[in-house]
């Protein structure tokens, strides 16, 4: 099974592929993609274009993509988030593939095996989980890494 993962973003956006099963996976590809300050449309068809050539390249069998987590805190942010995950859930179905949904406390569940564990937990265990080319990487793209541990184990 070969998993793209994305965790979406208005600002940052990570992107990776993994491949195995989930006492195994393998790191294919990873990268945070950055869209260009400006126009809505424009932050939007980055998005799309950077998920679609990312199938192109990599030719997943599924695509694992964060839910949405609301508060009253992050309305604003909120609604940019939810317009990116729509772009990049328009280039998987273009490509026809069936995507699956995964809430960050799965995630955080799967990496450290605690639902509340905090984003240096995750960051600190997914190189213990993985192999992974040495590289900086920013915590989108390390989100995207572990949401796509946790699609793995869970075989969407």
């Amino acid at each position: 099974m070969r998993i793209l993962a994305i965790d979406p973003g208005y600002d940052r956006m990570g992107l990776a592929v993994l491949e195995g099963d989930p006492s195994r996976p393998t790191h294919v590809w990873s990268d945070c993609a950055l869209p260009p300050k400006g126009a809505t449309e424009d932050r939007l068809a980055f998005v799309h274009k950077a998920v679609a050539e990312a199938i192109q390249e990599h030719s997943p069998d599924r695509v694992a993509i964060e839910s949405l987590f609301w508060s009253t805190n992050n309305k604003r942010s909120a609604l940019g988030v939810a317009e990116a995950r729509g772009a990049a859930l328009s280039a998987a179905a273009e490509a026809g593939l069936s995507v699956s949904e995964h809430s960050p406390q799965q995630v955080k569940l799967a990496v450290t095996g605690y639902g509340n564990a905090d984003k240096k937990a995750v960051a600190s265990m997914v190189p213990r989980l993985i192999s992974l080319p040495p590289k900086k990487r920013l915590d989108d793209e390390l989100d995207a890494i572990a949401l796509a541990i946790c699609a793995l184990s869970t075989r969407g």
